[in-house]
C-alpha cells in the first residue's frame, strides 16, 4: 500500500536513544520479556539469544538502538536484521508499561527510525529496494496499530506449534519406505567441520522446496550458512538431509532452545526447535517429511530435550499443518507477519 512521505517523527522530550553494549543486555532482557508477557501471556526471551544479536556472533549483521527515560529505564529497543539481500528483519518493543499517550509518539519515532537504518543498509548493499518485514502476536492489538500506523501490511499468519518428546521415543528409528535415507550431516573429519557437499545439499533441497511458498526468495549459501550460525543454539549435529534413490530429497536445519527459570523458581528443559524442514517437489509423497520429523523427536529424546517447536505457515499450500498435528504436534500461540518495502528514493515506497 502506499504511504505518503512526511518529517521524521521526533524522539519524545526526556528519552535518549543510543547503541547498546554488553552492558545493556540484562535491561533488553527485561524489556523484552516485559513486552512478550503483556502480549503473549507468558516471556520467553533469553540473555544467550539477545547476547548473539548484539554483541555475540549475530551482531554483524543487525543494527540496535535502545531508548531509556530520565531515570535510566529501558522503554524502547529497535532491531534490524540484514538477513539477506533484498530482506530485512525488523523488531520494535516499546515498553508495554506506557500508558497510549507516551508509548504512541515513541512508537512514531522508533518506526520512522527503522526506515532510516534500512535506507542505510540499501546504501552499504548498493541496491534501490528492500522488504522491511516485522511482526506481532496475533493478540497484540496496540503493536499492530503501530506497524499499520507505519505504513506496514499484515500478510501472513504463522502457527508456532510444539510436540511433547517422550524419553522412550530415543530409540524410536523411523519405518522409511524403500528408496528413502535420512542421515545426519557428515563431518569432514580432517578440518572438523561439516562435510561441505551435505551443507550444500541442503540448502539446495531447502531452497527447491520452498520455491512455491509465501514470500520466497533466493538467499546464497553464503547467506544461509552466516545465518544460521548466529543463532546460539545453532548446532552443526542438528542437521539432517534425506535421500531418495541416492538423490536429496530433503532436510532438516534444528537447534537447541535453552531452557529457562519461571517467576516461581521452576527450571523448565532445553527444547529443539526445527528452524528448516523441506522436501523437494519431486519426492512429495514419499513419506520423507515424516520421516525427518520422527527423527528429530528421537533425537530429542535421546539429548533429554522436553519438546519439539516448528512454525508453519496458517496457509501452507503443502497442507504441512495436517501432518505435524497427525504427529502430536498443537498450536501453542499465533504470530502476524507484516511488510512494507522501503527504497532510496522515498517516493517509491509501498
Amino acid at each position: 500500500m502506499s504511504t505518503a512521505t512526511h518529517a521524521p517523527a521526533p524522539l519524545p522530550e526526556g528519552l535518549s536513544a543510543s547503541t547498546p553494549t554488553e552492558a545493556d543486555l540484562d535491561d533488553l532482557v527485561r524489556l523484552l520479556r516485559r513486552h512478550e508477557r503483556e502480549a503473549r501471556g507468558w516471556p520467553g526471551a533469553q540473555s544467550d539469544s539477545v547476547r548473539a544479536e548484539v554483541s555475540g556472533r549475530g551482531a554483524s549483521t543487525h543494527r540496535h538502538e535502545m531508548v531509556r527515560d530520565a531515570d535510566g529505564t529501558a522503554r524502547a529497543w529497535l532491531s534490524l536484521h540484514d538477513r539477506a539481500a533484498g530482506r530485512v528483519l525488523v523488531g520494535v518493543t516499546i515498553d508495554p508499561d506506557l500508558p497510549d499517550e507516551q508509548a504512541d509518539p515513541l512508537a512514531d519515532w522508533a518506526f520512522d527510525r527503522v526506515q532510516e537504518l534500512g535506507r542505510e543498509l540499501l546504501h552499504e548493499r548498493g541496491m534501490q529496494r528492500t522488504q522491511l518485514d516485522s511482526g506481532a502476536f496475533a493478540d497484540d492489538e496496540r503493536q499492530q496499530r503501530w506497524l499499520r500506523a507505519a505504513g506496514y501490511e499484515h500478510v501472513r499468519d504463522w502457527w508456532q506449534m510444539t510436540r511433547p518428546v517422550d524419553p522412550d521415543e530415543d530409540d524410536a528409528t523411523p519405518e522409511l519406505r524403500e528408496g528413502v535415507e535420512i542421515f545426519r550431516v557428515r563431518q569432514d573429519d580432517g578440518v572438523g567441520m561439516p562435510d561441505e557437499d551435505d551443507l550444500r545439499a541442503v540448502h539446495l533441497v531447502l531452497e527447491e522446496s520452498f520455491a512455491d511458498h509465501f514470500n520466497s526468495y533466493r538467499e546464497t549459501f553464503e547467506e544461509f550458512v552466516a545465518r544460521l550460525r548466529e543463532d546460539p543454539g545453532h548446532r552443526w549435529d542438528h542437521w539432517w538431509l534425506a535421500t531418495v534413490d541416492g538423490e536429496p530429497a530433503g532436510a532438516v536445519v534444528a537447534s537447541i532452545s535453552r531452557g529457562s527459570i519461571g517467576a516461581d523458581g521452576t527450571a523448565s528443559p532445553d527444547s529443539s526447535y526445527i528452524d528448516y524442514i523441506g522436501v523437494h517437489r519431486r519426492a512429495r509423497g514419499r513419506g520423507v517429511a515424516k520421516g525427518l520429523l520422527r527423527t528429530v523427536v528421537a533425537d530429542a529424546a535421546a539429548r533429554g530435550r522436553s519438546s519439539v517447536g516448528l512454525e508453519v505457515d496458517a496457509d501452507s499450500p503443502t497442507g504441512a499443518d495436517g501432518l505435524y498435528r497427525s504427529l502430536g504436534w498443537e498450536t501453542r500461540y499465533v504470530t502476524q507477519s507484516w511488510h512494507r518495502t522501503v527504497t532510496l528514493d522515498t517516493e517509491g515506497e509501498r
